[in-house]
């Protein structure tokens, strides 16, 4: 197991540093791991001397796990709260850690999310402002239709989740390394 802890927490590094760098998270990096991490799975079986069988459950194993870690983040993509490249590695770090760690990290990642877009808003000096657009978006839905109000969206703000992804891998990887 320790061998897909390292790839995942690789994979989420690499992934992290390109979504800082250029705001993308690239395809080959998480469509690739999502395709072998199914492969590895059955070839780390029987390589433990598992039968044919127990293998191939490894790798559904591997498939269930993205389909775990995809659900959220899906829902999030369409309703553009974050990008594909963040549902695509999460995606993947399920697939390499199956479903108990995926959906682990996966919750790690929005864990350190929430921890780190506050102090990136606050740096940017939008910290404020997004919390009042939070609040406006919040209770918009709660207000009569006379009473709402619009929130541009070039005042919505973006924030970068390869990072966040990356620390919840980091510390899923972490957490499991003797086990």
């Amino acid at each position: 197991m320790i061998y897909f802890l390292v790839a995942a927490a690789v994979i989420a590094a690499i992934a992290a540093a390109s979504d800082l760098r250029t705001g993308e998270i690239p395809n080959w990096l998480t469509l690739g791991g999502l395709l072998i991490a199914p492969l590895a799975h059955i070839g780390n079986g029987l390589a433990h001397h598992m039968t044919g069988r127990l293998a191939v459950y490894e790798g559904g194993s591997s498939l269930l796990g993205a389909v775990a870690c995809v659900v959220v983040p899906a829902i999030l993509y369409r309703q553009d709260a974050i990008g594909g490249g963040d549902v695509k590695l999460l995606a993947c770090v399920g697939a390499l850690l199956q479903p108990r760690l995926g959906v682990e990290a996966e919750m790690y990642s929005f864990f350190s999310a929430g921890l780190i877009a506050p102090a990136f808003l606050a740096y940017e000096g939008k910290l404020f402002r997004t919390i009042k657009n939070t609040a406006l978006l919040a209770l918009n839905p709660l207000l009569p239709q006379k009473r709402r109000r619009a929130v541009e969206p070039s005042l919505l703000t973006w924030f970068r989740f390869g990072p966040a992804i990356f620390l919840g891998t980091a510390l899923t990887a972490y957490l499991h390394w003797r086990q």
